[in-house]
């Protein structure tokens, strides 16, 4: 199977300025995406899709293509990253002719992944019956145990209330974090529908220590010490 493995990396972090660019583990945050699809030999391309010319720039320079410049109206705050997969994927069936086999998004935020996780999600593409391939983890909370929400009255209650009473977290039913660390799917899908759960999806787990998705400032010095303690 060839894959074509795409990373989205737009300009305007307002979380994080700069994010896609910062220096991790003394290199450029986008740069450990990047390798982490060299390495992967069923990668055949590896497509950065971006607003920025600076992040263009960085991600030639690590190894990555860069065939086009995003629309600013696909890179904005309140865009739905599916719209830049499917503009992507237009691109390439506009140039190509026909879209690639599968396509792997390896987002900038998990540097911490290895690229024994793609080949994972991948693995467990290739068993068939799945649109798409997500990444899971343990969860941090659980909506039966501990996650609440405010109701009209003020009044604090679970966000699902169990049907019978739960003393422990271990007793009330298994969920997962979905995590950033890859997303193998089939593009004729993401061509035809608008979200992930509109399809067939499978999930591969990812332990916790390597599925840190960063977003603020804390997550990103979280991620400073756990590269450095590699």
């Amino acid at each position: 199977m060839k894959a074509t493995a795409i990373i989205f990396a737009r300009g305007g972090s307002k979380g994080l300025p700069g994010k896609n660019i910062r220096a991790l583990g003394g290199k450029p945050l986008i740069a450990w995406s990047i390798e982490h699809a060299l390495a992967v030999k069923r990668i055949e391309r590896i497509i950065v899709s971006t607003d920025s010319e600076e992040i263009a720039a960085v991600a030639r320079h690590h190894g990555a293509d860069v065939p086009f410049i995003r629309p600013a109206e696909l890179a904005a705050d309140n865009s739905p990253e599916w719209q830049a997969w499917r503009h992507a994927l237009n691109y390439l069936l506009d140039t190509d002719g026909t879209l690639p086999e599968v396509m792997i998004s390896v987002p900038t935020t998990a540097p911490l992944r290895l690229p024994l996780d793609i080949e994972n999600c991948l693995d467990e593409y290739e068993k068939g019956d799945a649109d798409i391939i997500v990444t899971v983890t343990e969860a941090h909370r659980n909506p039966y145990f501990n996650m609440v929400k405010v109701n009209h009255d003020g009044t604090v209650g679970l966000v699902l209330p169990p049907e019978a009473s739960i003393i422990r977290r271990q007793d009330a039913p298994v969920v997962y974090d979905m995590t950033t660390v890859a997303y193998v799917a089939r593009p004729e899908f993401v061509m035809s529908r608008n979200s992930i759960f509109e399809g067939r999806v499978r999930n591969v787990y990812i332990p916790v220590d390597r599925s840190l998705d960063i977003d603020t400032p804390l997550d990103f010095r979280i991620a400073e010490c756990l590269i450095g303690s590699r």
